[in-house]
């Protein structure tokens, strides 16, 4: 926490510091296209971002609701950077759920390897035409 004597840090600095972006560059172009919100309104980059602000973070299709608990301009080990902000219950519930949607959409019909045999054929026409319903 380097700027303990400072109210404010850079909005992008201070997203590069918590690590929800691997670099100040991604994390400005994040900014600039409307990825992150500072009290649900888009910010600039330079914004400062003050103890207390609730930020919306979209990073990939992950949506993090954060409050920022401290601050830092110095990017550090995972585990301080984890000290700087709060994720809401219901922002971890969310994302949690979201997570399980794309597996499950991931682990879906798979085509058999080979034609189906005498017997298996037999069963498919006993079934009938089920997309014909």
């Amino acid at each position: 926490m380097n700027n303990a004597e400072s109210s404010s840090v850079r909005l992008d600095l201070w997203l590069w510091a918590a690590r929800f972006f691997k670099t100040r560059a991604l994390a400005k172009h994040a900014v600039e296209s409307g990825k992150v919100e500072v009290g649900g309104q888009r910010a600039k980059p330079a914004r400062g971002v003050r103890v207390g602000d609730a930020l919306r973070v979209q990073r990939l299709e992950e949506v993090f609701e954060i409050e920022v608990l401290a601050l830092s301009d110095l990017r550090g080990p995972a585990s301080v950077a984890q000290g700087l902000y709060r994720e809401s219950e219901a922002s971890k519930l969310a994302r949690e759920q979201a997570r399980a949607q794309r597996a499950a959409e991931r682990a879906g019909y798979h085509p058999p390897e080979s034609k189906p045999d005498k017997r298996a054929r037999r069963l498919i026409r006993a079934l009938g035409d089920i997309d014909a319903l």
